[in-house]
């Protein structure tokens, strides 16, 4: 394993059926192209040692024998390498039933052999006829093979290093309660399932939703191969299937009817599953219901793999919070959604008649004018009751202004504009500060005569102000304390700032008319500022966030890890140089300047909690928030030491 990743692949390799030599060429052929490529642990398919449509030749001694001879040559052929293989094998036990076996082999050790538990019996698939099921057996079975006592039953769990896995076959991920779940319970972070099942139209689209659903249910890497080319014969036909899957996402998946044999590899995240059961209470309460159940631990040597030879094979997003093609389109429609929802139902609980927001003519403030728009329309309420106040300031250009007026004037909203100067400087003088010295107290002087002018616009006119920071924001703290940090409902409040961008590009293209969408484009693409400090001889924006902060698309790729599943720096750091070293189409972003905004991202993250701790109220859209009344609670005086010095301590 490397930074919590394990590399595991799905091998399909050509078959003979009842030829047990031809297989395991085929078979060793596959594992050393796995060794090669740095895999910890690859599975082949069920009965791959004989081909799974032997039928009754299963019956046959001289079978038998011959799976036994390829198994023992396995056996040792495998002492060379440091991967773990698991292959399927017939194999007789206690000298009448014969069993249907996943037998995990590493360095000339069977390790253990996982029977079949669940036997079909139905149309095609008559394996009653042949083998005995796993459930059949006593607690604490051994099988005496190759001078060595193997442990056998559906209940073994593989401690490779850092990583729990078990197995599974086939039939077994069908039925109600399956034997890899009880695993996944017991402890196994990966189970593995060889299977052999036959190819039938939509049956493929089924298997994978249910891989998918398995993986997801029980969060679990999941790894699953079937039989592909040379399998098929009389009525049955089988296409090669195989997927890994982590949490209810495939990471790799094999192409069905090759005709050739397949090595799918991927990475499971060991660590992003435990940190997904750690916080799940579901999973952690039926977790404690098999905690008294009995479950055979075998522990095994972890692969020697030097750090230098691991590759990250596996995508890692450079935007987390935004997804890709038509999914995007759903996503941006349903945050739309929930965010007017939740503002509905508060505008109809207060019985308020208006909504008071501030308009700046940035990003922020025109997702939240656009869902108050979204939310009156839904409860059939004049929009003349969304009363858009923008507020010029030392620092507002024409640009960010003329957008303001021109996205009200389009969304039919009423106009305010009080401009904040003349109340500033008389606010200054009354403070003994220097309007020239352009400081903290400057700014967020503006920032808070903005929220006074939307509070007593709110009492003035029967309603409430509509907060307009979002998720971004608030975990670096790049907002003013009681300023527009601020409001009575901030529908923004779990909405990152990439995903931002995304929402108003989405209204942009698939709502808005042709006045509005010209607007919004130009404030897609004004760069993001407060505005607090004056702008430059040509008007141009000076005060720039990212220059001040760093690029959004770092900090909200740290938020992520932070507040989904807790990664230390240097796993997030990790995943951050895979994600932004410029392939795929991803900017590109220098280890050294991805360690310098995530070490400002965890000193503004600690420092800027206190601000954090009494927010108001907003609706909940993904997974990641920073209510705390819920979601993050913190307290607002924890030391960063420990993660400052993981940072400084990257190396690049």
């Amino acid at each position: 394993m490397y930074n919590g990743f394990i590399k595991v692949a799905a091998a399909i390799p050509g078959v003979k059926v009842a030829d047990c030599n031809f297989n395991l060429q085929q078979i060793e052929a596959l594992m050393v192209k796995a060794e090669g490529l740095g895999v910890e642990v690859v599975c082949f398919p069920e009965l791959c040692i004989t081909g799974y449509t032997c039928q009754d030749l299963f019956q046959q001694q001289l079978l038998q024998e011959e799976a036994e001879e390829a198994l023992l040559r396995l056996v040792e052929f495998s002492r060379n390498l440091s991967l773990t293989a698991i292959v399927g094998v017939p194999l007789v036990f206690g000298g009448s039933r014969l069993l249907n076996c996943g037998a995990v082999i590493q360095r000339g050790r069977i390790c253990g052999l996982v029977p079949k538990t669940f036997i079909p019996n139905y149309k095609e698939f008559y394996e009653q006829r042949w083998f005995t099921s796993a459930s059949q057996l006593p607690d604490g079975s051994m099988l005496r093979f190759c001078g060595q006592n193997v442990p056998v039953g559906s209940r073994l769990l593989f401690e490779l290093g850092n990583c729990t896995f078990g197995l599974e076959i086939c039939e077994d991920l069908w039925a109600p309660v399956s034997p890899g779940s009880e695993l996944a319970l017991g402890g196994a972070d990966i189970v593995f399932n060889l299977s052999a099942s036959n190819e039938l139209v939509g049956k493929s689209a089924y298997l994978r939703e249910l891989v998918k659903g398995q993986s997801a249910r029980t969060l679990s890497g999941y790894v699953y191969v079937g039989s592909g080319f040379g399998e098929s014969t009389q009525d049955l036909v089988f296409s090669g299937r195989a997927y890994i899957a982590e949490n209810g996402h495939i990471q790799e998946e094999a192409d069905r009817f090759s005709l050739s044999e397949q090595l799918i590899v991927s990475e499971i995240d060991v660590e992003r599953l435990r940190a997904e059961r750690g916080v799940n209470t579901t999973y952690q309460t039926q977790a404690g219901q098999f905690a008294n159940q009995h479950f055979f631990c075998v522990e095994m040597e972890p692969a020697e793999l030097p750090a230098e030879r691991f590759t990250l094979t596996r995508k890692v997003a450079a935007l987390p919070f935004v997804p890709s093609g038509s999914e995007l389109d759903e996503r941006c429609e349903e945050i739309l959604c929930i965010q007017s929802e939740g503002l509905a139902q508060r505008i109809r609980h207060t019985g308020a008649k208006t909504v008071v927001v501030g308009i700046s003519g940035g990003l922020d403030s025109t997702l939240a004018l656009l869902v108050c728009v979204h939310a009156f329309d839904r409860l059939g309420m004049d929009r003349k009751g969304i009363i858009g106040i923008t507020m010029p300031g030392f620092g507002t250009t024409d640009r960010t202004y003329n957008n303001a007026i021109d996205l009200m004037k389009g969304l039919g909203v009423t106009i305010r504009e009080i401009n904040i100067r003349e109340a500033c400087e008389v606010h200054f003088r009354d403070l003994g500060h220097d309007v020239s010295v352009h400081d903290v107290t400057f700014e967020n002087g503006q920032a808070r005569e903005r929220t006074q002018i939307l509070m007593d616009a709110a009492n003035q006119t029967g309603g409430f102000v509509v907060g307009t920071g979002d998720l971004s924001e608030l975990a670096l703290g790049w907002a003013t304390y009681n300023g527009d940090h601020m409001s009575m409902y901030g529908v923004n409040v779990s909405i990152p700032k990439t995903l931002v961008r995304h929402l108003v590009e989405w209204v942009a293209n698939n709502v808005a008319d042709k006045y509005s969408r010209e607007t919004l484009e130009d404030i897609v693409n004004t760069p993001i500022s407060p505005e607090l400090i004056p702008a430059d001889e040509e008007g141009e924006i000076v005060q720039k966030t990212e220059d001040l902060v760093g690029p959004y698309v770092l900090h909200d790729f740290f938020l992520y890890y932070v507040l989904r599943f807790g990664f230390r720096p240097a796993k997030i750091f990790y995943l951050a140089c895979h994600a932004f070293d410029g392939t795929n189409g991803t900017e590109k972003y220098a280890p050294e300047i991805i360690k310098k905004w995530l070490t400002v991202f965890f000193r503004r993250f600690f420092s800027q909690q206190f601000k954090r701790s009494c927010l108001p109220d907003g609706p909940k859209v993904g997974s990641c928030s920073l209510s705390p009344r819920g979601d993050w609670r913190m307290p607002s005086d924890a030391c960063s030491v420990a993660w400052l010095k993981e940072c400084e301590s990257l190396e690049c």
